[in-house]
């Protein structure tokens, strides 16, 4: 049905509707369906005409992900944050752990060394007063060299300990990361939270009237569907 056919219905002038003439056949309808169909591939060529240019599977990825639960920003930086705090936890527990081992350890080391120096002057006194004993002189050997390891471990167990200290140290930078990344979060929250109450409207989406589909200007030529006049219809009789 054209528009003329539309406005004589409407008008309620049937004789008009009879008198227009009856240029509509079988052969129009076959022509307004292939005039569809490539209507319908010019939109298809008009659809890949707007991506960006240089856009292709290939460049893909230099292009905004869309907005589902695993590209969503905010989303992401939340988990890296709980994950951080979480995982740092974890490292200064362990450690913390390691510390106080090393720090047992040192005491035990201590405890070795005060033995092997009494052992030390023990045999050193006897050795004097029973020089023609070699297993004197041996044990004092041998004393003096287990000290000597005793006290080059001793110094490599507090060495152990300073390092450990000086990485709890770098480990605070991870905590002043995460605040930064809370920071940007925060920020954007707010933008986000501003924009919507910039954008928001006085009346539900779902209570809005429907955008008209074809308006003044528009550069098309499509007719009134039956289902469109039907419903038409329907409402002015309502």
């Amino acid at each position: 049905m054209t528009q003329e056919e539309l406005d004589a219905l409407m008008s309620g002038d049937i004789e008009e509707l009879e008198s227009l003439p009856e240029d509509n056949s079988s052969d129009d309808l076959v022509n307004d369906s292939e005039e569809f169909e490539e209507e319908e591939s010019d939109e298809s060529s008009e659809a890949d005409s707007d991506k960006p240019l240089g856009y292709s599977t290939d460049t893909a990825h230099h292009w905004p992900l869309p907005a589902t639960k695993e590209n969503k920003m905010v989303h992401q930086l939340d988990d890296v944050t709980k994950e951080s705090e979480e995982k740092a936890s974890e490292i200064f527990d362990l450690i913390e752990s390691v510390s106080n081992d090393l720090m047992e350890k040192e005491e035990n080391l201590k405890s070795i060394i005060e033995v092997l120096r009494s052992n030390i002057k023990l045999f050193t006194t006897l050795n004097i007063k029973f020089p023609e004993v070699s297993a004197f002189e041996e044990q004092l050997h041998k004393n003096t060299l287990a000290l000597e390891e005793t006290k080059e471990t001793l110094e490599a167990l507090q060495s152990s300990g300073e390092s450990i200290m000086s990485v709890m140290d770098i480990m605070q930078y991870q905590d002043i990361h995460r605040q930064k990344i809370e920071r940007v979060i925060n920020v954007m929250r707010a933008l986000s939270n501003y924009m919507n109450s910039l954008f928001e409207g006085r009346i539900d989406d779902d209570k809005r009237v429907s955008s008209a589909q074809h308006i003044v200007g528009d550069t098309h030529n499509e007719l009134a569907s039956n289902e469109d006049i039907e419903a038409l219809l329907a409402q002015f009789g309502s």
